[in-house]
């Protein structure tokens, strides 16, 4: 679980966690790893959208708890369907401590 879920800067997400590791999350790479339905066909698994066409500039707009288990991200791209749960926001933190 979080202990923090905040806007590090325009384009990082920072969660720091019960055992004080820190995620710092580039914007553009949460966009780009959405599971929701609209990201990714739910039969095959195969990305629906085109990472390509995620913008650099791709900043979060508003961020919601969703229960105790996760956050949904209003993206200012328009999208706002995906929920982000804890324990998969862990599994793709992208520091090198947690890609080992």
């Amino acid at each position: 679980m979080p202990l923090e879920v905040k806007q590090a800067d325009e384009r990082t997400l920072a969660i720091r966690w019960q055992d004080e590791h820190e995620s710092l999350y580039p914007c553009g790479y949460l966009r780009k790893l959405c599971q929701c339905a609209g990201c990714v066909d739910e039969w095959s698994g195969q990305r629906r959208m085109d990472p390509n066409q995620i913008t650099e500039d791709i900043h979060p707009i508003e961020i919601q708890g969703v229960g105790r288990y996760g956050i949904r991200i209003n993206w200012s791209d328009g999208h706002n369907t995906g929920i982000y749960t804890f324990k998969y926001l862990r599994e793709i933190c992208p520091c090198e401590k947690c890609k080992q």
